[in-house]
């Protein structure tokens, strides 16, 4: 058992430790404020306070961020630690920089609650992100600290001694493929209306091939995932748009459809489904569950994951939102206009509501890669994607993370305007089983 002291408890301290020592490290530990106790115990232990009593603790300066109780601008120092980028530079201690507090920082997304200017879309831009302006959006740094962390640990606390009853549980890595419909198919089941609209816009004869059942629509790519997944042993996610009706930026086959129907009822039979909360949904509350209720009926499952369409939330309102709506998971935790790591980290968490100062039962699973942001937003083309998508997976598999990737059925399936996505998908699918 790990004891850590500190000179008075919150509730940002024990979220913090239960998600580095608990969660990442495997290790049970203790929260403790009598400095006596402190001194006196004989196993592992680590001092988070401002000065070391013994010469056994491992000592780790704090700073206040973890003891404030609001919000606000914090002054942020980037140095290199460990050929890392670090911050809150601890002088007096057995680590470089207050790792706790670091973490925290990150890993709360405190930036995203202090005043801030949005992007087009209404989001958190990624280009005013500590991140971005320090250039390690592209790495998952907290799980790099805790390894540094872990290994101080052992130096210090080394098999064989006094003081060695830290028994680490490393994690293993893993590969979730996940896929957002956002537009089911490209010219089927739009009715007569939609596909004649789009017929005088762009006239088409694959269009009319493809109305007539003469060859495939461009966006089925189903059954060549099917396959994909089922020679890779893969067990994906999907995420499906059910709004009621059309907008602007939700331009799915609508749920009252039959082959809507169908289409989310043979996922669910075979993979786990989640809700792709429509835009809509972002300004009418009620949508959201809503839209939940019936991809329920569709699926003939319980719906408890979500990923929000374009990426589209802000802090706290957007998780609180799901949160009420009864959503426990939710992939919705990276940009929409540029890849990498928004939290810093290629793990698991849970979110840690800064309005409220208290811990939640929304467990976020961080995303570092879409497709639509290669293609639209960074305008790469298959080789430089492939690149990338080699260096998240080097990256997650060196921390033992979850390497989170999203991709949309129209970049999978045989539109001229994706040529080659497909192929790259396969070769990179072939990569991580290696």
């Amino acid at each position: 058992m790990l004891l850590i002291y500190s000179h008075k408890g919150s509730p940002r301290l024990l979220y913090i430790c239960s998600f580095i020592f608990k969660e990442q490290m495997g290790i049970d530990f203790t929260l403790s404020i009598n400095s006596e106790a402190f001194k006196n115990h004989s196993g592992p232990k680590i001092n988070y306070s401002d000065r070391k009593f013994t010469a056994e603790e491992f000592h780790i300066q704090n700073h206040n961020l973890l003891f404030e109780q609001d919000i606000k601008k914090q002054p942020v120092d980037c140095f290199t630690a460990n050929n890392k980028k670090a911050f809150f530079k601890t002088p007096v201690s057995d680590f470089p920089f207050d790792i706790l507090a670091a973490s925290f920082y990150l890993l709360s997304r405190y930036e995203e609650y202090l005043p801030h200017e949005k992007d087009d879309y209404g989001r958190y831009d990624c280009e005013k992100s500590l991140a971005y302006r320090e250039g390690f959006v592209n790495l998952p740094l907290i799980n790099f600290w805790i390894i540094d962390l872990a290994e101080k640990l052992k130096e210090k606390f080394p098999p064989g001694t006094l003081h060695s009853a830290v028994n680490f549980q490393p994690l293993t890595f893993k590969f979730l493929p996940t896929y957002d419909i956002d537009i089911a198919y490209s010219y089927k089941h739009k009715g007569l209306l939609r596909n004649a609209g789009g017929f005088f816009k762009s006239p088409s004869t694959e269009r009319i091939k493809v109305l007539t059942g003469s060859v495939q629509d461009p966006f089925d790519c189903y059954t060549w995932l099917k396959e994909l997944h089922d020679q890779y042993q893969l067990h994906p996610l999907y995420f499906f748009l059910v709004a009621e009706k059309n907008g602007i930026y939700d331009k799915n086959i609508l749920p009252a459809k039959d082959a809507m129907w169908k289409l989310v009822l043979q996922h669910a039979k075979k993979y786990t489904v989640g809700l792709h909360p429509s835009w809509q949904s972002g300004d009418d509350k009620l949508l959201l569950k809503k839209e939940k209720r019936l991809l329920e009926e569709m699926s003939e499952h319980s719906i408890s994951r979500s990923r929000q369409h374009y990426i589209r939330f802000n802090l706290p309102e957007g998780y609180q939102r799901l949160i009420a709506a009864g959503l426990t998971d939710d992939y919705s935790m990276g940009y929409g206009s540029i890849n990498g790591f928004r939290a810093s980290v290629a793990t698991t968490f849970y979110w840690y509501d800064l309005e409220k100062d208290a811990n939640t039962i929304l467990r976020v699973h961080p995303f570092c890669f879409m497709d639509a942001n290669a293609f639209y937003e960074q305008r790469q083309n298959t080789e430089e994607t492939f690149k990338e998508l080699m260096h998240y997976l080097a990256v997650c598999k060196a921390v033992n993370g979850i390497f989170i990737t999203i991709w949309h059925n129209n970049f999978l399936g045989t539109d001229p305007a994706f040529e080659g996505w497909r192929a790259l998908y396969q070769k990179f699918i072939a990569q991580v089983q290696q």
